[in-house]
């Protein structure tokens, strides 16, 4: 696990873009094609702001999302919506979760579109209540397995209905890029980086293909 330390937000956004950049350009280099996976929120936001102009040919980038809103795309808070009016991404494949399918056929139908994928970049989030994805502490979700995709009922910030990767499929991942900001995430962030829980799902993914971006409030200064 490297922790990467940046002077504040803007700095901390401008880095996972790099870093963003750097494993899209690897995978192409190696494999021909990118797999990321992106999240929602206003610290992402900045870093997609700055993502597209970094990558000079998406054509072979396959953009995928970590969770969804079960909103349609155009709603303010879905997912896919900040993705596109933020990310410059001409020629990109774009896998939206369809979340006015509801969280079940929609986790169904992202299970499907997914496959075998192996992703080669997730940048995730962290709430103040240790939550990644749309992986709530002590959810139900937390919990399943055998599958790729998740759908999210009685989450406990709005809306309550949504669709998650599984921790199995973040697990997969050859890489997860976790960006945090703000005095706020500072205890979750420290939880985090504790003994695993599931009081704090982020703990409970792999550490060693984890990056750890955050400003220095985010890490208790």
């Amino acid at each position: 696990m490297r922790i990467l330390r940046e002077p504040d937000a803007a700095a901390a956004a401008r880095r996972a873009a790099e870093e963003l950049a750097g494993a899209i350009a690897e995978a192409l280099a190696t494999r021909g094609a990118a797999h990321i996976a992106l999240s929602g929120g206003g610290t992402p936001r900045r870093a997609y702001e700055q993502l597209g102009q970094l990558v000079p040919d998406w054509r072979a980038v396959h953009v995928w999302f970590a969770d969804e809103r079960c909103v349609g795309p155009d709603d303010e808070d879905s997912n896919a919506r900040l993705v596109r009016e933020t990310l410059d991404a001409p020629g990109a494949h774009v896998h939206r979760m369809q979340g006015e399918l509801g969280p079940e056929a929609g986790a169904a139908a992202y299970e499907r579109e997914l496959g075998d994928v192996v992703l080669d970049v997730v940048l995730l989030g962290i709430g103040p209540d240790g939550h990644t994805a749309s992986l709530f502490p002590h959810h139900p979700a937390l919990e399943a397995a055998g599958v790729r995709a998740v759908g999210v009922r009685d989450a406990p910030k709005p809306p309550p209905e949504r669709i998650s990767l599984t921790r199995e499929t973040l697990d997969r991942a050859r890489r997860l890029v976790l960006l945090v900001a703000g005095e706020d995430k500072a205890p979750a962030l420290a939880a985090a980086l504790g003994d695993p829980s599931p009081a704090t799902p982020m703990s409970l993914l792999r550490r060693d293909a984890l990056d750890v971006i955050a400003d220095t409030a985010a890490l208790g200064g």
